[in-house]
């Protein structure tokens, strides 16, 4: 009897102490998930080759090479901060902020990997240099970038950009030597709401005229 006992009391334990054990492993916190590493190699290889077994084309066929585009239908994306170039490749793959068919088709078939790899590459290229080529508005530009419009509630782009047009990381584009036509395209379409992915620069554009958005895109391109 007393073994019974003993017996029934053993396999008793041995019941508890498993499920004792279950309910330790349960409740012990699930590894969190390894970030990917951001390979600059492998983004400059996307960039400059695509990849043709998931239809990925090259960037460099409208960017240029290392990121500096032959014209203004295209912008410079050498020296672009990769959290920002992150940004927008997600926003073009979303297709509702920055809708663009071109664009949305490519990075549809990005992975977030790729984009930060793309990015990686880009922010390490040297940016492309420009040059003003409006001097009858040259001081418009200039007094619009450096201290904005008072009677119009423009604030100046510099507090943002940078007075040289390196903008700020994770946040602000870096502007100086863009295309001064692909920088007046982008601010119509942001007064137009084409472009829907900032709402500080949708107000900003909104309240600027032509000739003030051509002023200030030409200043943008002698920046440096």
């Amino acid at each position: 009897m007393r073994q019974t006992i003993s017996a029934t009391f053993k396999t008793l334990a041995m019941t508890l102490g498993l499920a004792m054990a279950g309910v330790t492993y349960a409740n012990e916190p699930a590894a969190a998930p390894a970030k990917p590493v951001v390979d600059a190699a492998k983004g400059e290889a996307l960039y400059n080759s695509g990849d043709s077994k998931r239809g990925i084309a090259a960037c460099m066929g409208c960017h240029g090479a290392n990121g500096v585009s032959g014209g203004g239908a295209y912008p410079k994306l050498a020296g672009q901060h990769a959290a920002y170039i992150v940004k927008q490749l997600k926003d073009y793959k979303g297709g509702k902020e920055r809708p663009n068919a071109v664009m949305s088709a490519f990075a549809g078939l990005l992975s977030d990997e790729d984009m930060q790899n793309i990015g990686a590459y880009l922010e390490k290229q040297t940016p492309g240099l420009g040059t003003a080529k409006n001097k009858a508005s040259i001081e418009l530009g200039q007094k619009i970038y450096r201290g904005g419009i008072a009677s119009k509630q423009v604030a100046a782009c510099a507090g943002c950009h940078a007075p040289n047009g390196v903008g700020i990381p994770a946040q602000y584009p870096r502007l100086s030597g863009q295309w001064a036509e692909y920088t007046e395209a982008q601010l119509v379409a942001y007064r137009q709401g084409d472009r829907k992915n900032s709402a500080q620069m949708t107000g900003i554009a909104s309240r600027m005229s032509d000739a003030e958005i051509k002023a200030v895109a030409d200043y943008i391109a002698g920046l440096r």
